[in-house]
C-alpha cells in the first residue's frame, strides 16, 4: 500500500524569515509576475481636497470633482488630502501595528479566524490555503459593521479582538473600533465626490452604504533579502467598491496602467484611494476603469 504525503509547507514566521538569504521556493514569484529590476515611473494620481469639497465651495468642488473624474477614468486610483483625520490618529495606527505585528508567531495566531474559511483574523501570508505564489507578507482582518444614527450594537472590532486576544488588547481594539468609524465617515465623503464626478445626484449612494459591511486590514510587509524574487502582494484589483489606504513611506504600491508597471509615492497626509470592481459593476456606463496593483517586497 502506498500513501502520497504532501510536502511540508513553510512557516512564514516574520521575525524569522526577513535575515533567511534562502527564499522557500513557494514564494518565489515567476518573472513574467513581477516588476522589471529598473525603477517604475512614478503614476501621476491626483491630489484631492476632499476637505474643500466637503465644505460646498463651488470652485473647490469643481475641482475635486473634474480631477476624480479623470483619474477613474485612467486607472481608479487617487489621494484624498485635507481629510480631517488627526495626524495623531494615524501616528498610532501604525504604532500598534508594528506592536502587533512584532509579537511572537503564537501570540499572534491566537487572532487566527474563528471559523474555518472566515476572511477575518490573523494569516502568516496565506501557508495552508495555496502552494505557490504566497505573498510575503502577514495581515490581520477585522470585520466592521457600520451603524446608523444611535445604533451602537454593532462593536464588531472591538468584540473580535476581545473574543480572540483577550482583555489585554482591549485598546487595541478599541481604537481600530474607533478608527474604522473614522474611515466610514471619510467613505461617505468620497462617496458623494464619486457620485458628482459621474453626474448624479451627491446623496446618490448613501442608501447602498450607509449599513455597510467592510473588512479593516492591517498588512506587514517584513524585510526580504531577495525582494527581487518576491511580492508583499501579487497583481489583483479590489472586488470591493472602495479601498482606503494610509501606508508608511517604505513605498512599493505599483500599478499597471499603460501596459507598464508605475509606482505610487508615499504621502503622509493623505490616503490613497481605489475604486474596486463592485464599483465599476454598479457604473456600467461610466468608463471608469479598475487597474491591477501590486505590492512589491523590500529589503
Amino acid at each position: 500500500m502506498y500513501a502520497i504525503v504532501p510536502p511540508p509547507q513553510p512557516v512564514f514566521d516574520a521575525a524569522v524569515i526577513q535575515h533567511e538569504r534562502t527564499i522557500p521556493h513557494q514564494f518565489i514569484w515567476p518573472e513574467g509576475d513581477r516588476p522589471g529590476g529598473d525603477p517604475p515611473p512614478k503614476l501621476d494620481v491626483p491630489l484631492i481636497d476632499i476637505g474643500g469639497f466637503l465644505s460646498g465651495d463651488p470652485i473647490l468642488v469643481s475641482k475635486a470633482t473634474q480631477l476624480v473624474d479623470e483619474a477613474c477614468k485612467n486607472h481608479g486610483f487617487f489621494l484624498v488630502a485635507n481629510h480631517g483625520v488627526d495626524p495623531r490618529v494615524l501616528a498610532k495606527a501604525l504604532e500598534l501595528i508594528d506592536a502587533f505585528f512584532g509579537l511572537p508567531l503564537s501570540e499572534k495566531q491566537r487572532a487566527a479566524a474563528i471559523k474555518f474559511g472566515s476572511h477575518c483574523g490573523y494569516a502568516s501570508s496565506f501557508v495552508g490555503r495555496f502552494t505557490s505564489k504566497l505573498p510575503w507578507k502577514e495581515t490581520l482582518t477585522l470585520p466592521y459593521s457600520a451603524t446608523v444614527d444611535d445604533d451602537s450594537s454593532s462593536n464588531s472590532v472591538e468584540k473580535y479582538i476581545s473574543n480572540t486576544m483577550g482583555d489585554e488588547f482591549k485598546e487595541f481594539g478599541r481604537f481600530y473600533q474607533e478608527y474604522c468609524e473614522t474611515m466610514n465617515n471619510l467613505c461617505a465623503g468620497i462617496l458623494e465626490l464619486l457620485a458628482m464626478s459621474i453626474g448624479v445626484e451627491r446623496s446618490h449612494f448613501r442608501r447602498f452604504y450607509e449599513r455597510n459591511e467592510s473588512i479593516m486590514r492591517l498588512n506587514c510587509y517584513p524585510p526580504c533579502q531577495k525582494p527581487d524574487c518576491t511580492l508583499g502582494t501579487g497583481p489583483h484589483s479590489d472586488p470591493t467598491s472602495l479601498t482606503i489606504l494610509h501606508e508608511d513611506q517604505v513605498g512599493g504600491l505599483q500599478v499597471f496602467v499603460d501596459g507598464k508597471w508605475q509606482s505610487i509615492t508615499p504621502h503622509s497626509e493623505a490616503f490613497v484611494v481605489n475604486i474596486g470592481d463592485t464599483f465599476m459593476v454598479s457604473q456600467t456606463n461610466q468608463p471608469y476603469s479598475t487597474s491591477f496593483y501590486m505590492i512589491t517586497s523590500s529589503s
